[in-house]
């Protein structure tokens, strides 16, 4: 019985489509290339993952117009007690970006000084003062991007399969990468046939017709990451349309040849098609554009490219593109284009706003147990990576104060709303071992998104039902458990699991060649010492004050204890750029710093994940990847990390 113009339902046309260029495209052994990153790269699709090669920062820079001091000779400044600090040794003019000069750890912005000459007399701004007057006091590194503010070197920039954004490429070139893998465009001819067709610009005649379906064909593969090629017409004779199909097949991934797809006398296509390969259907039960034909036409190194029979009628033959154009490109690049929506979402974060002006603010996004919830990004003007991590943004009007925690808030999506979908969200303690987990997650079409609030905040997260997974390592004194006494105190609503992950190190973070030769606690005695701490909450910290108790040593004490950082990688940027001279941290920071290493202890890092949703569609691929050899392997080769039972479920609530 003869397969043509046979009304096969729109859903299994599409799957035999798909089954069609599956395999073409799983044979396509020539799919990726090296390109330097340029405007040119926007809208290219990574095909491995791109990790930081520099801070970003790389030096510390003032982030205000104003003069870089010592934060310790602004002390006291107040209204009615100002106090004078001369030009040169005690202020130092910057612009907003300028590198901080060596031994000054502050910026005060101008607006907050005033120009005085030799006589201390207020004198104008534009000449060269002698001394300032300052009438407000800053805090060390206050007004400053330090080194790693945006991005610290070894960090995940952007994962395999990423479709790059215009600030994309802002990352890329920030984080020192200059050259990446990408997926090449895939070729797409369009050859348009029919005897009546002429170009744009001919002399029309009576019978001529406009050619212009394969403009818009070529612009919707283009506009899909493609790369459209418009063939020259060819003429509705069955030798010359064979012959240009077979030439155009050697070096197309798709072709799309446009018109001819029905059963009159001129109808060639079908025939063709079935000439120098298959047709797989003849017809979809779709109107507009019913007669389309789905099939393969063989190369002469013995593979096939897909082919395309397109409905001549200009509706129908936009349809067809519409339809099958979107099933082959998220083939070639695993991904689905991004429409313009909106979604509702709670927050679960106070999002404070100035009132004066409309406030754009970048957010994350988590489908939890069927309800959107929402947490903002870094609000930094300069903290590019936060516009890569973004899964939409809010719009705080002007006059509002923010959001509350709890509020609804309207989000427009800036990622499709299936790839917010296979999102897991994790909200907990940082550990470098996220962006391994979250690249094996990425070959799984899962997405990772990861914020770093800390084990305790992490923990309440579970508690809320404000998160899928968290990550926690708090150490009990008492019980000499590891975060079980934490979850029975914090977690009173939900029943969860806690998992295996990771054994770490734990220690001190030091310059190479530990010139202050710290080796343990017990040299914390010396006040001389700057230290930089983790946020109250993190499990870091928790243990770090442990060990002050135990060791009889008062916080006051430590210069810096309430100098804070969120990630151990922070820590180590914060010692490797001479603000500090030791932070506590895990070893792998350490080693990725190119810091020294004082062990202190070995702690459990560990999962908390909610009962209801350990086995859930969502969370399957993330317990696979926990038994994945490989990704055992890649944990092993990381320094200051031991495997041992992860994966295992070690107490159940």
């Amino acid at each position: 019985m003869s397969i043509y113009l046979h009304d096969v339902p729109l859903e299994e046309s599409l799957k035999i489509f798909a089954s069609i260029v599956e395999k073409s495209i799983l044979e396509n052994q020539n799919r990726i290339e090296n390109i330097d990153v340029d405007e040119f790269a926007n809208d290219r699709v990574l095909a491995s993952p791109v990790w930081a090669k520099i801070s970003s920062p790389h030096f510390h820079a003032s982030a205000m117009d104003g003069f870089a001091i010592h934060s310790e000779d602004s002390r006291g400044a107040t209204l009615t007690s100002p106090v004078v600090l001369e030009m040169g040794n005690q202020a130092i003019y910057v612009d907003t970006g300028d590198p901080l000069p060596k031994g000054f750890d502050a910026v005060i912005p101008i607006e907050f000084t005033e120009a005085l000459d030799k006589d201390h007399l207020i004198c104008s701004q534009k000449r060269a003062p002698f001394a300032i007057r300052i009438r407000e006091s800053v805090r060390g590194w206050q007004h400053v991007r330090v080194v790693g503010e945006d991005m610290v070197v070894t960090q995940l920039v952007l994962p395999e399969f990423h479709k790059l954004e215009a600030h994309d490429l802002g990352a890329l070139i920030a984080s020192g990468n200059k050259e990446i893998e990408v997926f090449k465009r895939p070729i797409v001819s369009v050859i348009p046939t029919g005897d009546e067709l002429v170009r744009i610009g001919t002399d029309l005649q009576d019978g001529d017709l406009l050619e212009f379906n394969s403009i818009v064909l070529a612009a919707k593969v283009n506009g899909w990451g493609g790369v459209g090629k418009r063939e020259e017409i060819v003429k509705d004779k069955f030798d010359l349309i064979k012959k240009k199909i077979s030439e155009v097949a050697e070096y197309s991934d798709l072709v799309l040849l446009n018109a001819g797809s029905s059963a009159g006398a001129e109808d060639h296509s079908a025939n063709v098609i079935e000439a120098l390969g298959k047709v797989k259907v003849h017809g979809i039960a779709v109107r507009p554009g019913h007669p389309v034909i789905l099939g393969t036409v063989n190369r002469k190194n013995g593979k096939y490219v897909p082919i395309i029979g397109v409905p001549g009628y200009p509706v129908s033959s936009a349809m067809t593109a519409d339809l099958f154009l979107p099933i082959f490109m998220n083939t070639w690049y695993e991904q689905v284009p991004c429409p313009n929506e909106f979604i509702e979402a709670r927050s679960i974060r106070n999002v404070v706003s100035p009132a004066g002006d409309d406030d754009f603010v970048r957010v994350v996004i988590g489908n939890i147990r069927g309800e959107m919830i929402t947490l903002p990004l870094s609000r930094g003007a300069g903290v590019i990576s936060s516009l890569v991590k973004a899964d939409g943004y809010l719009k705080i009007e002007a006059g509002s104060q923010g959001v509350r925690a709890g509020e609804k808030v309207r989000v427009q999506l800036l990622r499709h709303r299936d790839e917010i979908e296979r999102t897991i969200l994790s909200v907990g303690s940082h550990d470098i071992t996220l962006d391994v987990l979250a690249q094996f997650l990425a070959k799984r079409k899962r997405r990772l998104s990861a914020a770093h609030v800390g084990s305790m905040a992490g923990l309440i997260a579970i508690n809320r039902r404000e998160t899928h997974i968290s990550q926690s390592h708090l150490y009990d004194t008492e019980t000499e458990e590891y975060n079980v006494p934490f979850i029975n105190k914090y977690i009173k609503d939900e029943k969860i699991k806690l998992i295996e992950f990771v054994s770490r190190e734990q220690g001190f973070l030091v310059p190479k060649g530990n010139p202050k030769k710290i080796l343990g606690f017990e040299d914390l005695y010396n006040t001389n010492l700057r230290f930089v701490n983790r946020q109250r909450g993190a499990g870091t910290r928790v243990l770090f004050d442990s060990y002050l108790k135990a060791y009889g040593i008062e916080a006051e004490t430590l210069l810096g204890y309430d100098d804070e950082e969120f990630s151990h990688l922070s820590v180590g940027v914060a010692v490797k750029s001479g603000r500090v001279d030791f932070g506590m941290g895990i070893a792998a920071a350490a080693y990725a710093m190119d810091l020294d290493f004082v062990p202190i202890c070995e702690e459990k890092y560990q999962l908390v994940i909610p009962s209801d949703l350990y086995e859930s569609e969502l969370l399957t691929p993330l317990l696979e990847i926990l038994e994945d050899k490989e990704f055992h392997r890649v944990l092993k080769n990381m320094n200051g990390y031991h495997v041992g039972d992860i994966g295992k479920i070690v107490y159940e609530s």
